[in-house]
């Protein structure tokens, strides 16, 4: 049987060819390329504020959920002289990658034209990449811990966070947690943030007696606690966007919540079929991230007087 035919896209002034729309991605809902597309159309601003000048690591599925997962640094072959790219070093392994940079919404919906279901930017943005301006709190939970330390854990974030000064943007994580994202100047390497990001968990651990643990091994977690994961911060780790499809079987989203919802929002509930609907009606909840900048100056003391005390920081993996 021959292929349907490929369709024409235009986005914001570009034509984007998108092929096998009907290409069924998520067979538990029946959701195809084209519903892909469509939903990062409806989403449209949201997600390039999200993605914009940051390198962008693709999630792709060529056949769908039903077939092979790649984890795609470079950009994929064929990219029109519209996309645009950035280019990243990594010294371990003496090699670089031309890294998708999001400017305007076509580029996106060319990478899903090419299969691309979840966008997993840094925490820097070109020309700069080594000096990140995102601060990123993930608040993972071990396997047994409930959603509802999830949001306990999150409470105290918000607290300590409004105790610095700095303003938190939360997501969920289109998964089992919540993210905080915070806006930070661009004045330090990885280095120093993953130092600082660890400081805070530590402060959130000390908080939440039992309910949080920043163990460094796995097997040293409590299997009921949320692990309040720091090296999200270090350098060439990703996280998926705010707005990003999530590559399970249900379509969740990596939705921008207000605080006022994490008491009652259930993450199963955000979808590629419920989200659109939300954002008409609310825009992004991220808009005003660049707006509010924090300085990480005294979250590096918080480490220092952690590193003076024998807590240690653990190297990046």
């Amino acid at each position: 049987m021959a292929n349907p035919p490929a369709i024409q896209m235009e986005v914001e002034g570009r034509t984007v060819r998108v092929s096998n729309p009907d290409r069924v991605y998520f067979p538990q809902i029946g959701a195809t390329k084209r519903d892909l597309v469509d939903y990062y159309l409806a989403v449209g601003p949201g997600i390039v504020n999200a993605l914009r000048r940051r390198p962008c690591m693709l999630h792709r599925f060529p056949k769908g959920l039903d077939g092979e997962k790649v984890h795609q640094k470079r950009l994929p072959a064929g990219a029109p002289p519209w996309v645009e790219t950035v280019r990243l070093h990594f010294p371990r392994y003496g090699l670089h990658a031309d890294e998708l940079c999001v400017a305007e919404l076509a580029q996106v919906i060319w990478a899903v034209q090419m299969s691309t279901v979840e966008f997993h930017p840094w925490n820097s943005r070109a020309p700069e990449v080594e000096r990140p301006d995102e601060w990123r709190i993930d608040l993972d939970p071990m396997p047994e811990c409930s959603f509802t330390t999830v949001r306990r854990v999150a409470g105290v974030v918000h607290e300590v966070l409004d105790e610095l000064g700095a303003t938190g943007f939360p997501k969920t994580s289109g998964g089992n947690g919540l993210h905080v994202y915070v806006r930070v100047e661009p004045a330090h390497g990885f280095g120093d943030l993953r130092r600082a990001a660890l400081a805070f968990a530590r402060e959130v651990e000390r908080r939440t007696p039992g309910d949080v643990t920043t163990a460094w091994w796995r097997k040293d977690r409590d299997p009921a606690a949320v692990f309040v994961d720091y090296n999200q911060n270090a350098r060439d780790h990703t996280m998926a966007a705010a707005y990003s499809v999530r590559g399970v079987p249900t379509a969740t989203v990596s939705t921008p919540i207000g605080w006022d919802e994490i008491d009652d929002v259930d993450p199963r509930d955000l979808t590629i079929a419920t989200v659109p609907a939300r954002f008409a009606e609310l825009g992004d909840l991220h808009a005003g991230i660049d707006d509010v900048v924090f300085t990480i100056e005294p979250l590096l003391e918080w480490a220092a007087r952690d590193e003076a005390a024998g807590e240690t920081s653990p190297d990046a993996d």
